[in-house]
């Protein structure tokens, strides 16, 4: 059973070594999904826009974490699993500010992943109030910032605290304000040679039994 694997992330959503995935959050969820409805999971690691043309052509099997608000067109041939998270996305730097706010980021340069859509932000980055600069992963990112690349850059929670987790106290980078809060599903695709009512029963069966909490807590 193919699942899409977006080559941009990184731990601790996944741990691509040598274009391999190889550990994380979404390899343990995928790969658990897989068991419970008797399925092994291959993982294609995959650029965003290669993903998003096999799904409309109806190549992939699964796709995990994703938020409709993410997509630029539907997938007809694909069911939407329920949510089993939120990805809380942030303004991050590296002080902390205790009166900031989103206009601080006009005219500035934001740290940003390639091919990552933003849509609390979209107005501001496509008008230019706000200056997009992609890395290749979420990892890079918050390198960049790290580094005074930029005053400013948007990570999700728990990609800001698997930074934070290697950093020394006085490198830590600081959340200033949350920007949206996107349930997140997976989209199954509904074919005859897949068994995908029992995959979205088997999202819900781990969500309500704390699999997937016990996942999170791994890399927490």
């Amino acid at each position: 059973m193919h699942f899409s694997v977006n080559e941009s992330w990184a731990m601790p959503m996944v741990s691509i070594v040598d274009g391999q995935a190889r550990g994380g959050i979404l390899y343990d969820l995928q790969l658990r999904l897989a068991q419970k409805v008797g399925r092994r999971a291959e993982m294609l690691v995959l650029p965003r826009l290669r993903v998003q043309r096999l799904l409309t052509s109806g190549e992939l099997d699964v796709r995990c974490y994703v938020n409709p608000d993410w997509l630029s067109e539907p997938h007809h041939q694909y069911i939407w699993s329920l949510p089993f998270m939120v990805q809380r996305d942030l303004i991050v730097g590296r002080s902390a500010e205790a009166d900031f706010t989103l206009a601080r980021l006009h005219g500035k340069r934001l740290g940003t992943v390639l091919g990552f859509s933003y849509p609390s932000l979209e107005p501001q980055l496509a008008s230019g109030e706000i200056q997009r600069e992609d890395a290749r992963t979420q990892q890079l990112t918050l390198e960049k910032l790290g580094a005074g690349r930029y005053h400013y850059a948007i990570s999700s929670q728990l990609s800001l605290d698997w930074f934070n987790r290697n950093q020394p106290r006085e490198k830590q980078l600081h959340a200033l304000a949350e920007v949206s809060a996107d349930p997140i599903s997976c989209l199954v695709r509904d074919g005859p040679d897949i068994p995908t009512q029992a995959l979205l029963r088997a999202l819900v069966q781990m969500k309500e039994d704390g699999e997937f909490d016990a996942i999170l807590a791994r890399y927490r």
